[in-house]
């Protein structure tokens, strides 16, 4: 009878309500693709197999019937259009990353798209139902070197201030330091690189391209010259030396306008996150392929590299971050309020498939769910929330910047933004050029000079910068 009374109790309490995933924008790298050092580059087999897989467990998360936190009324097998957004550069490898990492989300729907006709044929859509999502794509740069041919993807940003501020990086005595003790071991490798790289060139300065051209071979390539030189203390040490070079490039604690790439991705999440709720849902799933260099750039302003020196270091191809929108509120009587909403971030330094996304907490905080409210006003500190503000903090003043600055408000706090009747930041319409891609295009096509990487720097300023660059290196950038 006590144990009857006790399961009875039981039955009587409240039952816990389950967390509902109501939304997620999920920033990605490319897969393996061919190096930069031998432009064009060009996505692999191994490359389209990493982003499709980790397409296919962001399916699994939150896509499939079956998923483990399914988003509600998300079309589950016949991807709708209007319920995602998907964004990338005019580029071969960050293209096609989209495109399969959207097959592994959707994948072919062979058995809804055959069709029986009047006359009794079947006919099922080609590729076995291949479903055509779009990827929206803007130019990414004025020449036609793509993102991924660029071994130096501030350069392409177009906002002056960051790439002074980098260059900055070049003359310093961390960067003077590193180039001085590593001379030696670069030089140490010609007989491995000497077929792309002259001796001039085997430095510090090209820590990247060296690190990369070195890699994608030890992956690929069957026979490298003198591969006896690359023993495992040896890749370790390219790769270390890599990640101090691109560390140095794209983020600086007392100059964060070096993390332009980092800032405009905050902005493009807020805007992307708030519209999500304000539209109750109607367009819960956003998607954005992009460069390394913007994993780097938002680490250092939300201050993961607190957690781990490992968010200091390149990430790895198909590597991925996601932010979450849930809720602990029952969804069934209506979409919850922003009190009852809050935002997980999630990190994998691979394919999701192979290195499940963890959780870290953002900005410094101990819980890893912030609410909604706490994670605006953290973001809104360094997001970059419209055109007049990039262009007073990146110091540029023509195109589409010299209209903004004769109406924008330049006596602003670099980190203020324009808000919604909600509060919520206004972000860019778009991710600077190879940094970071665009949401949609806005405006004339001046702002998109602006927002997609086309160089509108004042040359004045940048034959400074790369002078005082080309001081310290001993030579262009590669």
């Amino acid at each position: 009878m006590a144990s009857k009374a006790f399961l009875l109790s039981l039955a009587a309490l409240p039952l816990s309500k389950a967390e509902t995933v109501l939304g997620v924008y999920i920033f990605s790298r490319h897969g393996d693709r061919t190096p930069k050092a031998l432009a064009p580059t060009n996505l692999t087999s191994l490359g389209a197999e990493q982003v499709y897989t980790s397409g296919g467990w962001y399916r699994d998360q939150y896509v499939a019937s079956d998923a483990s936190t399914p988003i509600p009324a998300l079309s589950r097998d016949i991807a709708a259009l209007t319920q995602l957004t998907v964004t990338a550069p005019v580029d071969n490898v960050l293209q096609n990353s989209a495109q399969a990492f959207l097959q592994g989300l959707y994948p072919p729907a062979g058995s809804i798209t055959t069709q029986e006709l009047r006359n009794e044929t079947e006919v099922t859509a080609p590729l076995g139902g291949y479903q055509y999502i779009p990827v929206n794509a803007v130019e990414s740069a004025a020449s036609s070197k793509s993102s991924e041919n660029n071994p130096w993807l501030q350069g392409g940003s177009g906002c002056d201030n960051a790439v002074v501020s980098s260059n900055n990086y070049l003359s310093s005595s961390e960067y003077k330091t590193y180039y001085a003790d590593s001379l030696d071991f670069y030089q140490s490798l010609l007989p491995v690189i000497n077929s792309t790289f002259t001796a001039d060139a085997a430095n510090f300065k090209n820590a990247y391209s060296i690190y990369d051209y070195i890699n994608v071979a030890t992956i690929h390539n069957q026979t490298i010259p003198s591969s006896d030189l690359l023993t495992n203390e040896t890749l370790l040490e390219l790769k270390v030396l890599a990640n101090v070079h691109e560390w140095g490039l794209a983020y600086n604690s007392s100059d964060e306008i070096r993390a332009i790439a980092g800032s405009t991705l905050a902005g493009q999440v807020l805007e992307a996150l708030n519209d999500t709720i304000t539209g109750k849902g109607k367009q819960p799933v956003h998607i954005q392929f992009g460069a390394y260099a913007v994993f780097s750039s938002f680490f250092g302003l939300a201050k993961l590299p607190s957690i781990s020196d490992d968010f200091t270091g390149v990430v790895g191809y198909a590597a991925s971050m996601a932010f979450e929108l849930v809720t602990n509120a029952s969804v069934s009587s209506g979409y919850p309020t922003t009190d009852d909403i809050s935002v997980r971030f999630l990190f994998s330094n691979g394919s999701a498939a192979d290195v499940t996304p963890t959780t870290y907490p953002l900005f410094g905080q101990s819980e890893t769910t912030l609410p909604w409210t706490t994670f605006v006003s953290e973001m809104n500190k360094f997001a970059i929330g419209d055109t007049p503000d990039w262009c007073r903090v990146c110091g540029v003043t023509t195109g589409s910047c010299a209209s903004s600055s004769s109406t924008g408000s330049s006596g602003d706090n670099a980190s203020t933004t324009s808000k919604s009747g909600n509060g919520i930041s206004l972000p860019v319409a778009g991710v600077i050029g190879a940094l970071v891609t665009l949401a949609v295009v806005l405006g004339a096509e001046a702002l998109i000079y602006v927002l997609s990487g086309l160089t509108l720097t004042k040359k004045s300023t940048l034959a400074a910068a790369q002078a005082a660059a080309n001081g310290a290196s001993g030579g262009s950038k590669a």
